[in-house]
């Protein structure tokens, strides 16, 4: 039996715990958050037998095995270094850090024990049409590819960011959508296409002015690994409740894929477009545990990833590391935003 903590018990807490309770053998034993009340309504609801208002509690619980950081960005690094150091696998919601440095402490925690399981969530790399979108690419049946176009789109309020004092804040959240919303879809970008080791980029408030101190509004240029161009524009300001587009030119096959479904497949080669649309045109599976739908169904496969990982004493599929480098990914686009030069991305894996 794999027993469970979550600390933080805002929107993303039922999400990890209804994720661990419909895995075999795998009990959430004890929840915290500062407001008690919070943690208490949860426990009630999930049948989980202990509440705590200090994460010292729950990292000084001899039955806890594993724990779920849901916390404000602001605090991760504390919460995941200071799980590490008391000997608990911990697994951690985006963005791994607020600032660089951030990264570098709980990367470096990481490394100091690695008898421990360290995970960042980025679920949508367990989503079977993300998977085999990497897997086109790995094996080149796109070609040589070329360029990139992301769009994603959403929509969050004034009321939205009054919701929470930490939102919309340098202090609290580190940024506005890149680091909240749009780094999902970064991360994906990584996960299809390889690393990004390069970026130029302009942020901007142009709708929340005087509500938030951080973007709603970016746009950038990124430059793969592999000599891919990438061009994005990110908005938190549009009747689009969700929504991301991307179109992707190789030199054998050009694709649309919008919502993580491929609409549009165009190759020099029947054969070669045939096989892109059949395993991108199907039907996506939307289902998920408690939360919004875009979300996706990936949470599951990456706490089952993650308890597994802690039951065979292997590294998980995520690795602290590689979301630290989707965070840092997300660093340099604001630092690229200030200085208005090219800034390389720090890399962790």
């Amino acid at each position: 039996m794999v027993k469970c903590a979550v600390i933080g018990c805002g929107v993303i807490a039922p999400t990890h715990i209804e994720g661990y309770q419909t895995l075999p053998d795998v009990k959430v034993v004890h929840l915290c958050d500062l407001k008690l009340d919070k943690a208490k309504k949860l426990a009630e609801k999930y049948g989980v037998a202990r509440v705590s208002r200090d994460y010292r509690k729950v990292l000084a619980d001899p039955e806890v095995d594993l724990v779920s950081i849901c916390t404000d960005h602001a605090s991760h690094a504390k919460l995941v270094c200071a799980a590490l150091e008391a000997g608990k696998n911990v697994v951690c919601e985006k963005s791994a850090g607020r600032v660089q440095a951030d990264l570098d402490k709980m990367v470096a925690a990481a490394a100091a024990h690695p008898e421990l399981v360290a995970s960042g969530i980025f679920q949508h790399r367990f989503e079977p049409h993300n998977i085999a979108f990497r897997e086109l690419v790995r094996k080149g049946r796109m070609g040589k590819l070329l360029t990139l176009n992301m769009n994603f789109s959403c929509f969050r309020s004034n009321d939205y960011y009054r919701s929470g004092s930490w939102r919309g804040t340098k202090r609290g959240e580190g940024g506005g959508v890149l680091i909240n919303q749009a780094i999902h879809h970064l991360d994906q970008l990584r996960f299809v296409f390889g690393d990004v080791v390069a970026v130029t980029a302009k942020t901007a408030n142009l709708t929340h002015q005087g509500v938030i101190e951080v973007e709603d509004t970016a746009a950038f240029i990124l430059e793969f690994e592999s000599g891919l161009f990438g061009s994005c524009t990110i908005s938190n300001s549009s009747p689009s409740t969700w929504h991301v587009s991307l179109t992707v030119t190789g030199d054998q096959v050009f694709l649309e894929y919008d919502d993580e479904v491929a609409t549009f497949v165009k190759a020099w080669d029947a054969k070669r477009e045939q096989q892109v649309r059949d395993a991108l045109t199907g039907e996506k599976n939307t289902a998920s545990v408690s939360g919004k739908n875009y979300y996706g169904a990936g949470h599951i496969g990456q706490l089952a990833d993650v308890v597994e990982a802690v039951r065979k004493h292997r590294p998980p599929k995520v690795t602290l590391a590689d979301a630290a480098t989707t965070s840092s990914l997300v660093m340099a686009i604001y630092r690229s935003a200030r200085t208005g030069r090219r800034e390389e991305v720090k890399r962790y894996c």
